[in-house]
């Protein structure tokens, strides 16, 4: 396997640790959007997020969510965008998730993307019963 966070986790990739113990690890993104912005990774080679053990979802996240605090405070922030890609816009094929640090008036825009609407009621309740009965797949 050649996945660079692998090798960042392992050591063998230099990186700006902010975080590390046995269930992930967070460095700093080499192309932020601001300075401070992070990644945290599993430890463990996960592609994405449906593919992290149940068990591991619950203390990946509690790892994120502090690092979340960590960044608000570290960079003087009034908040942090938190999110991740799964597979597209994926740009290594590691699950991780970005912490950006977040002020008023930073420059970037809602989720980076064009925001739409539903054409109707029946379009959004066609779309929340399909996702509700993939639930039960």
């Amino acid at each position: 396997m050649n996945c660079v966070f692998c090798a960042i986790v392992a050591g063998e990739v230099p990186s700006h640790r902010v975080f590390e113990d046995g269930t992930a690890v967070a460095f700093l993104d080499a192309r932020p959007l601001f300075p401070g912005h992070v990644l945290v990774v599993p430890r463990r080679h996960t592609e994405t997020l449906g593919d992290l053990p149940s068990p591991d979802v619950g203390p990946f996240f509690l790892r994120v969510q502090r690092i979340a605090g960590a960044v608000e405070r570290g960079m003087e922030a009034a908040g942090s965008f938190v999110g991740a890609n799964n597979r597209i816009s994926q740009s290594v094929p590691h699950f991780h998730v970005h912490v950006v640090p977040r002020n008023p008036k930073d420059g970037l825009r809602g989720f980076f993307w064009p925001r739409t609407r539903y054409a109707d009621e029946a379009q959004a309740e066609d779309a929340a019963a399909r996702v509700r009965a993939a639930l039960d797949t």
